[in-house]
């Protein structure tokens, strides 16, 4: 547990923190009655460096033994979950208080890719609020050459949260509950800030290696406390390594109501900069632990009321993917799942867009042995 709390809550000081990122005792420790994926714990930075060596020597063997190979790892292998779990709080508030605005000049119904908001009613919001002045705010629009179109869209508000901007150190979001405004982010100490590189240079020497092995490296998604951080910096590699093809692949969990948004959010965002979109879509593995926290613990229910719901989300995000490889041949998906219909609705599309599996911008994953009578006609 010690491992999920930064040195600022261990002095106190962590009760302003949201219920869903805070490390909680009866969730940390996993080790008796989990039937899901189970969960290794933080030991410390020498042993994340250990698993940094057993990734690299899986993308060597997956480079070894087939062409366009693929490798997969998990970030929270990599560092100290603490920051992930921070990093994730920062997002989610940042996203949040995006949504709160637009809601203020009348948007609320819109889908997340068509709110744009007006620079110039923003920017007296930010003073009105106490958050920054005309001043400030205009600096931060212009410094990124956002809001020239005079409106400012998801895309635009995250990337000023980006490494390049130090702003979550400086920002006071509202907190709705509370009616206060509160830091983004608690401060690091100079270790907590070690920690955080040093798990941002392990992702780096692993997505160097697989873009010099032509391996392609698939970023696992995990609980979604953890996710929005693990997406986030997958995404900062996939800006990076998949300017000529898809070297990083994100995973998204479409059993989490958010993920269609999510998807197109960061289709878009390819787009516009130009790089090759890599994707993972899975159904999702942490369901029962996901429940069982936000019930106990009293946030909203992150996944989708029933599994139908998720079959709905699953093909609507698996339908807007094919639908980008047919328009811009720059996106690659990879459907992770036993579902029969499912691997029926992937090939009818396929046909339907003229997508050829020689192309290899579609691949299927399954687990060994688990569903041969889908896997082995599949392969034929």
């Amino acid at each position: 547990l010690r491992s999920c709390t930064s040195a600022a809550e261990k002095m106190g000081g962590g009760e302003q923190r949201e219920k869903q990122y805070r490390a909680h005792r009866g969730f940390g420790d996993r080790r008796s009655g989990v039937i899901s994926a189970r969960t290794y714990f933080y030991a410390d930075e020498a042993k994340c460096d250990q698993h940094m060596e057993t990734f690299l020597r899986c993308i060597d063997a997956s480079s070894g033994s087939s062409e366009d190979g693929f490798s997969a790892i998990k970030l929270t292998a990599l560092g100290r979950p603490q920051f992930l779990l921070l990093f994730s709080e920062v997002l989610v508030k940042w996203r949040r208080f995006f949504h709160q605005m637009a809601a203020e000049q009348g948007q609320a119904g819109r889908t997340v890719l068509e709110m744009k908001l007006e620079a110039e009613k923003l920017q007296e919001a930010l003073a009105n609020l106490g958050i920054a002045t005309k001043a400030e705010s205009q600096h931060w629009f212009t410094g990124e050459n956002l809001g020239v179109s005079g409106t400012v869209d998801l895309l635009d508000w995250n990337s000023l949260i980006d490494s390049r901007t130090k702003l979550s150190k400086l920002l006071l979001v509202p907190n709705v509950q509370v009616g206060q405004l509160e830091p983004l982010l608690s401060r690091f100490t100079e270790e907590e800030d070690l920690q955080m590189k040093r798990m941002l240079q392990r992702m780096d020497v692993l997505a160097k290696r697989a873009a010099e092995k032509g391996v392609r490296l698939m970023v696992d998604a995990e609980q979604s406390y953890f996710q929005p951080a693990i997406s986030r910096l997958t995404l900062e590699m996939q800006r990076r390594f998949n300017r000529d093809r898809a070297i990083i692949f994100n995973t998204y969990q479409c059993y989490l109501k958010e993920a269609y948004d999510n998807v197109t959010v960061d289709v878009e965002l390819s787009r516009r900069e130009g790089w090759h979109f890599g994707t993972k879509l899975v159904r999702g593995a942490y369901m029962e632990q996901e429940r069982e926290r936000a019930a106990q613990i009293g946030y909203e229910d992150p996944i989708n009321p029933t599994y139908e719901k998720t079959n709905e989300m699953y093909h609507r995000c698996l339908d807007y993917i094919l639908e980008e490889i047919k328009h811009s041949r720059k996106a690659n998906v990879m459907v992770a799942s036993h579902n029969e219909d499912t691997v029926k609705f992937t090939l009818r599309r396929m046909m339907e867009l003229g997508i050829h599996p020689s192309e290899k911008k579609v691949c299927f994953g399954q687990l060994l042995g688990m569903c041969d009578q889908i896997t082995f006609p599949l392969g034929e």
